[in-house]
C-alpha cells in the first residue's frame, strides 16, 4: 500500500484536548455535547481553532491550528476554550479535564451519533463501552518521512517520561485504583491501540497497513491507535500516550517537552547519527510502571537495562536540552516541567484533595472544575505520593 507523507513544516506543533462536560452541582457527567456543536462548530470554522464531538456526548475535542510554535499552538486552544465557555457557561454546564472521571459509570453515557463510533463499539463491545477516558495528543511536524520511524522509536524511550507528566486518573467509576494512570491500562484495550510496533522505515509502515486493511482490522491509517504513531494526512508525528491534562499551563508545558525531543532526535538524524533504542519489552514495563507509579516511578533508560527515578532522569533531560527548547522559542513552557516535578502532577493532587476531604469524590471532581479555570492548585499536602519498586 502505498501511502503518501503529507509535506509539514519542521517542527511545527498541533494540539488536541479531550474536555468533559460536568453538572457544576453534582459534578456528573452531561450528555449534552451535540446541543452546542451545531454553533461551534460553524464559529469555529474561519478560526485557527476548531470545535469538535467525540466518541461520547460527554466530550468536546479543541484543536489547535498549525503553531510555528507551542505558544502559537497554546493561544489556539486558549481562544477554543474560551469559545467553548460562551456557550458552557449560560446552559449551566462546566468543564474539566483528566484522564478519568473520578466516579462517573460507563451505562450512563452515551455514544455519538455516527457511523464511525456505532462501528466501534459494535465491534468492541464492553471495552469499548468503557472508554470513558479523556487524552491530548500532541503533534510535531517531521520534514521528511524517512526520518518518522527513528523518531518514534527514539521517543517511545521518553513515553513513560511523558505518561508519568500528564498521569490524571486514578479514580475509575468511584473506586481508587492505586493507579496514577489507569486511562493508560484501559485504552490499550481497543484493537490498534498500545505501544507501537517496532518498525523501522517507512516501506514497513506501508506493508503494516496493507496487511491490516487487507484482513479487516482497520479501514486506512486513521485506525493506527497506537501512543505514538505517523499521521500522514499532517505530515507529523503524534503522541497519543498522555492523559488529558487538568490546566493549559501543564498542557503547553508536555507539549513543549514532546517538541523538544523530536527537533533533539531531529538533529541527530541531520549529524548522520543513529538514534537509541531499546527491546519492546523494556517499552511495556515502562509503560506499566509509569501507569502505576507516576512521578515516583524508576523507568528503565537504555538497552544495558540501566533503571533511572523518572524525576531524576527528566530533570537530566531538561538540562541538556533546554538549548534546543530556546532554540524553538518554547524555553518558558519547557521549564514548566520543572514545575510539575516540583508541585506535582494532576494524579497526585487529586489524592490529596481526596484524602483531606475524606475520600470525597465530588470534591475531586470540584477541584479538577476549579483548576481548568484557574490553573494548577499548589500546596498539595504531604503524604500524597506512591512509592514505586525498581
Amino acid at each position: 500500500m502505498k501511502l503518501d507523507f503529507a509535506h509539514s513544516d519542521r517542527s511545527t506543533v498541533g494540539l488536541e484536548w479531550e474536555i468533559m462536560l460536568a453538572d457544576p452541582a453534582s459534578g456528573d457527567l452531561v450528555g449534552r455535547a451535540p446541543e452546542l456543536l451545531s454553533a461551534l462548530e460553524a464559529e469555529s470554522a474561519h478560526e485557527r481553532h476548531t470545535v469538535t464531538g467525540e466518541l461520547l456526548t460527554n466530550t468536546i475535542e479543541v484543536t489547535s491550528g498549525v503553531g510555528s510554535s507551542v505558544a502559537q499552538a497554546v493561544d489556539d486552544i486558549a481562544m477554543a476554550i474560551s469559545a467553548v465557555r460562551s456557550a458552557t457557561d449560560p446552559a449551566g454546564i462546566e468543564l474539566l479535564s483528566a484522564g478519568s472521571h473520578p466516579f462517573a459509570q460507563w451505562f450512563d453515557q452515551q455514544v455519538t451519533d455516527k457511523t464511525r463510533y456505532h462501528t466501534l463499539i459494535e465491534r468492541t463491545q464492553w471495552w469499548g463501552r468503557n472508554m470513558m477516558i479523556w487524552g491530548i495528543h500532541v503533534h510535531i511536524g517531521v520534514e521528511d518521512h524517512r526520518k518518522v520511524f527513528p523518531i518514534i522509536n527514539a521517543l517511545a524511550g521518553f513515553l513513560p517520561h511523558l505518561q508519568a507528566l500528564a498521569a490524571s486518573s486514578p479514580y475509575w467509576a468511584g473506586e481508587r485504583t492505586g493507579y496514577a494512570s489507569n486511562r493508560a491500562l484501559v485504552f490499550q484495550q481497543l484493537p490498534t491501540a498500545g505501544l507501537p510496533w517496532p518498525l523501522h522505515d517507512w516501506s514497513q509502515f506501508e506493508s503494516y497497513l496493507d496487511d491490516m486493511v487487507r484482513t479487516g482490522v482497520m479501514a486506512d491509517a486513521s485506525e493506527v491507535r497506537w501512543d505514538i504513531r505517523p499521521a500522514p494526512r499532517w505530515g507529523t508525528i503524534e503522541v497519543r500516550a498522555c492523559d488529558g491534562m487538568s490546566t493549559l499551563p501543564e498542557l503547553a508545558s508536555v507539549a513543549a517537552l514532546v517538541q523538544v525531543l523530536v527537533e533533539h532526535f531531529s538533529r541527530l538524524l541531520d549529524e548522520g547519527r543513529s538514534l537509541p533504542e531499546m527491546p519492546a519489552w523494556f517499552h511495556r514495563e515502562n509503560k506499566w510502571r509509569a501507569a502505576r507509579y507516576g512521578l515516583d516511578a524508576r523507568v528503565i533508560v537504555d538497552a544495558a537495562g540501566t533503571q533511572r527515578p523518572v524525576r531524576d532522569h527528566l530533570a537530566e533531560t531538561l538540562e541538556l536540552l533546554a538549548p534546543v527548547a530556546a532554540d524553538l522559542g518554547c524555553g518558558r513552557e519547557f521549564s514548566g516541567v520543572g514545575t510539575i516535578l516540583a508541585d506535582g502532577a494532576s494524579y497526585a493532587r487529586q489524592l490529596a484533595v481526596a484524602d483531606a476531604e475524606g475520600g470525597e469524590l465530588t470534591a475531586v471532581v470540584q477541584h479538577l472544575i476549579r483548576e481548568f479555570r484557574s490553573g494548577p492548585e499548589s500546596s498539595i499536602p504531604q503524604g500524597c505520593s506512591q512509592s514505586s519498586t525498581s
